[in-house]
């Protein structure tokens, strides 16, 4: 039979442990493990995640756009659901419609406002007179706080659009994303300036990232969840046009990469920062660069073939000319042809020479949802947790 001291101690010790259980909850709330439930998701963003706000703004990429999962094109640079699609899905959320949509939208659980050819600084090259979006981070900030002050208007005011806006609650615990910076680095590139020089406007190109990360916190979002770029180089719009650059054992332009990865290493500093800046927030770096090199490298590994070959272009070693879009119908020796795509999207990488295939989006999520690929590593069910 034990001593009464000996069950004294016992009972101290138990209470002890579960003290120190709930403590660690309370001060690190990963160790509790449970999973996030957000309500909307905000995205700021290029092409990569863009769900119709180039189509609502200019024009719609056309058929084959679209063709494997939605049978039509709808407003994605790709043949089917980009990553974006698949975050929302993980929360039970639908798509997400684009802001610039005015018809059929449903803004209940949060809003994209990415578009295709965006920039995170004011390009200088903007549509119909150039080739990017005028639609930097800098307007696309701007879209966010009318769409965060108009919808609480018409939710007051009630009506038929009242349900179909957010509710007040949901824009603090929100997931807010960000997939945008690709465009910067190729506006540089297509500008004739020199690797060099693309790399010397890095470190403001982040600077304006930053700025706006700040100004979205202290409108109340809290969980960050952000992309850093892809691998430029192995696109064929980048090596197809700069054929002189040296390449690497992937086939892709090194050079380019490299700017990529310096753009990447300034990215995770400012995020580094902004934690410092923000405790109360939660701030995920997302390498989703080293993700995507490795359908270049490793193709065959993951099921893919022809990684570096546009599944929907026209002409050449990698099926990409710049007059030959994806969906565009050319004049070829007299000959009208329809630039179509390729017969099985499902294991190719490159989807336009410019853009990924759903399958690659897939792959992509995949990989970074885990959390394998995230700093903190939290797998993207817990983004909204601290450490």
């Amino acid at each position: 039979m034990e001593s009464p001291s000996s069950i004294r101690l016992a009972t101290s010790l138990s209470c002890f442990c579960v003290l120190l259980s709930w403590t660690a909850m309370v001060i690190n709330p990963v160790v509790a493990s449970e999973n996030c439930e957000f309500p909307a998701i905000f995205n700021f963003a290029d092409s990569n995640s863009d769900t119709g706000g180039y189509a609502a703004a200019f024009s719609q990429p056309p058929w084959p756009y679209g063709r494997t999962f939605f049978g039509m094109p709808a407003g994605r640079f790709s043949d089917g659901r980009l990553m974006i699609d698949f975050i929302a899905n993980t929360f039970g959320l639908p798509f997400l419609s684009a802001y610039l949509n005015s018809l059929g939208s449903n803004y209940t659980n949060g809003a994209n406002f990415a578009t295709a050819a965006s920039t995170i600084r004011l390009p200088t090259s903007i549509i119909p007179a150039g080739g990017f979006s005028p639609f930097y981070l800098d307007l696309q900030y701007d879209q966010f706080v009318q769409f965060r002050s108009r919808t609480q208007q018409i939710r007051k005011r009630g009506g038929v659009y009242k349900d179909l806006m957010p509710k007040k609650e949901y824009f603090p615990k929100a997931l807010y994303l960000f997939d945008i910076g690709q465009n910067d680095l190729g506006e540089g590139f297509f500008a004739n300036m020199s690797i060099k020089e693309v790399n010397a406007t890095v470190p403001d190109v982040i600077n304006s990232f930053s700025t706006n990360v700040k100004r979205i916190y202290k409108l109340g979002a809290r969980s960050f969840w952000i992309h850093n770029t892809g691998p430029i180089g192995c696109l064929p719009y980048i090596f197809t046009n700069f054929q002189a650059a040296e390449r690497d054992s992937a086939g892709c332009s090194k050079p380019h990469n490299e700017v990529a990865q310096y753009f990447n290493y300034k990215l995770k500093e400012a995020v580094a920062q902004l934690r410092k800046d923000f405790p109360l927030a939660a701030i995920t770096y997302v390498d989703v660069y080293s993700v995507k090199y490795s359908l270049f490298s490793h193709p065959s590994k993951y099921g893919f073939e022809l990684p570096l070959v546009a599944c929907c272009g026209y002409g050449g070693e990698y099926n990409y000319r710049n007059e030959a879009g994806c969906g565009s119908t050319i004049t070829v020796n007299g000959s009208q042809i329809f630039v179509g795509s390729c017969d099985c999207p499902s294991v190719r990488v490159d989807w336009d020479g410019i853009h990924y295939t759903e399958a690659a989006n897939k792959f992509v999520f995949d990989r970074i949802s885990s959390g394998a690929f995230s700093e903190p590593p939290l797998p993207l069910r817990m983004a909204c947790h601290r450490t």
